[in-house]
């Protein structure tokens, strides 16, 4: 008997992975779980994908809906893994309680370098794993070194087509082929969840689309600079002639933004529509069809642009840039890749060309450069492509990429003045370096 196991966090995941079940990139099989888990910070506040409006449209893609919270409550999903030691009786425990018996199992997960995902994969030692990303993430390289006990049974990634020729930097140090979920299958699937997503009436048709995110909660701004941010997208569209506008914000805002963005669209004269129902993105595109769709580094300005041909612009991204930390944030190649490919929302001439600020070619230099500078030791072969790139490529311009303190720790092209480029790899000015900060802690006490 054929188990598989697909863990999801989300109805975007779990949109994906039944995009790529209809498409046929699972083989066939006895019995097929979903394992939902919620991760939010409380979870008890919040609904699980598997109750979430649309839901009952992917449910038929599986044979049982299980709740990974629930198996081990009272822990929470993204800080529980297994000691080491009881890896064999957690399998045994779930193997019975799920009714697995002596089954081959297969397991599908997203974000594997974390728990959940990693604790599942660690506890079913032999299963073949596939990761999905459903997400710009999957560009970048891996954020941690993963066990070759997990990471050598990855046998693909499947990712949606969100960057038309870019190929994914997630998991290559074990040799891990991309796979695409293909466009039409992954459409098919939106298309049902909007047929039952709840109504929103009131929403203007080809408004301008303000994607809110929460990146208070992940410590890259203070909740009072991503309320200005968001304020900063309005008053961007509003300037380029955009009178009716629709924000959508994060699941988990507070409702104060809400508040100020209509205070501010008063005092612009715009009409402001802000959602107060979960709803997908893409369920928007669909049924209000934007004039354009705004934000910082969304995931849904991508998919706007490669899957439904919408109009998009980007705004704050050269902030985040300065502010990610540390620098191998995991956030930092999708940043990138929206700063450096789509329009600024400043810039109306761009946002109305709709000016792309690379090819595919040079952006994909741009990626394997950065993705060697956030982690070195995941991905050293990366080395002679990122000196390649900074030597050429490194001006006033793409240096906001990259730090001058991580280029010279590295010993990088653009790291330090030329004529003192041999100072990082010097053995005795590092050593007298060692001495004279030992000397000033020695003084400080």
């Amino acid at each position: 008997m054929r188990t598989q196991i697909f863990l999801a966090s989300t109805l975007y995941g779990a949109a994906t992975l039944a995009a790529a079940l209809d498409s046929d990139r699972f083989a066939a099989a006895d019995r097929r779980i979903l394992l939902v888990c919620n991760n939010a910070a409380t979870p008890e506040t919040t609904a699980p994908l598997d109750e979430l409006p649309g839901f009952e449209r992917l449910r038929d893609r599986f044979d049982e809906v299980l709740s990974w919270n629930e198996t081990i409550s009272p822990f929470h999903p993204s800080g529980w893994a297994p000691r080491p030691d009881d890896v064999p009786l957690w399998e045994r425990y779930l193997r019975l309680l799920w009714r697995l018996g002596d089954d081959r199992v297969e397991l599908a997960v997203e974000s594997i370098q974390v728990n959940p995902a990693l604790a599942v994969c660690q506890i079913f030692t032999g299963a073949p794993v596939t990761v999905y990303a459903d997400g710009l993430m999957s560009y970048g390289p891996t954020r941690n070194k993963i066990d070759p006990l997990v990471g050598t049974r990855i046998d693909r990634l499947l990712h949606l087509d969100l960057v038309p020729g870019l190929r994914p930097v997630l998991l290559t140090e074990f040799g891990v082929e991309p796979e695409l979920v293909p466009t039409d299958a992954f459409l098919k699937v939106l298309a049902e969840l909007g047929d039952t997503a709840p109504e929103s009436p009131g929403l203007p048709e080809e408004p301008a689309l303000l994607l809110g995110q929460y990146l208070a909660a992940l410590d890259i701004l203070t909740a009072e600079e991503e309320e200005a941010l968001h304020v900063r997208m309005l008053r961007g569209v509003v300037g380029l002639g955009h009178t009716r506008v629709v924000f959508k914000p994060h699941p988990s805002a507070p409702a104060r933004w809400s508040r100020a963005l209509e205070r501010e669209a008063e005092r612009l004269g715009a009409e402001l529509t802000v959602l107060d129902t979960p709803v997908l993105a893409e369920v928007l595109y669909q049924r209000v069809c934007p004039a354009l769709v705004a934000g910082c580094f969304s995931t849904g300005l991508f998919t706007a642009a490669a899957l439904y041909g919408l109009p998009v612009a980007r705004t704050g991204t050269g902030t985040l840039l300065e502010r990610l930390t540390p620098y191998e944030n995991s956030n930092r190649v999708p940043v990138t890749i929206v700063d450096a490919l789509l329009p600024d929302l400043d810039d109306a001439e761009a946002v109305t060309g709709q000016r792309r600020g690379m090819t595919v070619e040079e952006l994909t230099e741009l990626v394997e450069a950065v993705s060697f500078a956030m982690q070195p030791k995941i991905r050293p072969d990366l080395r002679p492509a990122a000196e390649r790139y900074l030597a050429a490529q490194l001006d006033g311009h793409t240096r906001r990429y990259f730090k001058r303190r991580r280029l010279t720790s590295l010993a990088l092209p653009g790291g330090v003045p030329t004529q003192l480029a041999f100072i990082p790899r010097n053995a005795t000015v590092r050593r007298m370096a060692r001495r004279a900060r030992a000397l000033g802690r020695a003084v400080g006490r």
